[in-house]
């Protein structure tokens, strides 16, 4: 599903070129759950960012269901990301002057799907939320805000979800069940999933890990 070729990432700062991600080589197979692992400052988001097509490597190459990413204009990637790819991030990005359910509508919206407000409805049910639909983000919990965004990531059935430390600012009580949430709906549909994470218990649930240290891929399991 996702086959990473030398990619690098280096930005230029006050004291000289800083390489973020270096020289990463990698495939993940797809329906399979991977989870990018390291300290803080090894590059694990700027990683993730750049498998999505958020971001553009300086070198290498991001192929996503045998289409590469890097080889296309931002709309190419845009198109493709609507099509294929789920997100979920550590601060929900939410809008808020959209309700629960809007928030879940809106990738569904913007692909014209005519059963766009269904299909969010049933989402939120999914996620437990049927009760919270009209409420804007600010009237929700943390841990409901998330699966909010859960519910959003999942509802063009994407064939790869990204997932930038999806319990970061969950209580442990709450993050487990966001965790058991993001498991389930992985398996329903069969989805890849990719997540960046320092929550030990979530990575451990992966099937694959992926540690990083300064840019570089030290080792894979």
């Amino acid at each position: 599903m996702i086959d990473v070729r030398n990619l690098s990432k280096r930005v230029p700062t006050l004291q000289g070129e800083l390489t973020i991600v270096d020289s990463v080589s990698l495939s993940i197979t797809s329906g399979t759950t991977v989870a990018i692992v390291g300290v803080s400052g090894s590059g694990k988001t700027t990683l993730l960012s750049l498998l999505a097509g958020l971001d553009q490597p300086s070198e290498g190459d991001v192929f996503l269901d045998g289409q590469c990413l890097t080889s296309m204009d931002e709309d190419g990637r845009a198109r493709l990301r609507s099509q294929y790819i789920g997100f979920v991030f550590q601060s929900f990005h939410l809008l808020p002057n959209l309700t629960a359910v809007e928030n879940v509508m809106l990738p569904l919206e913007l692909l014209d799907r005519s059963d766009a407000r269904a299909q969010a409805e049933t989402l939120m049910q999914r996620v437990g939320l049927a009760d919270r639909q009209t409420h804007l983000p600010n009237q929700l919990s943390g841990g409901e805000q998330q699966r909010v965004a859960l519910a959003r990531a999942f509802a063009v059935t994407p064939r790869v979800l990204f997932a930038d430390e999806p319990t970061g600012n969950l209580d442990s009580v709450t993050g487990a069940q966001i965790i058991e949430l993001l498991f389930e709906m992985n398996r329903e549909n069969g989805t890849t999933l990719v997540l960046v994470t320092h929550d030990e218990q979530l990575a451990t649930r992966c099937e694959r890990r992926i540690h990083l240290l300064a840019g570089a891929v030290v080792a894979s399991s």
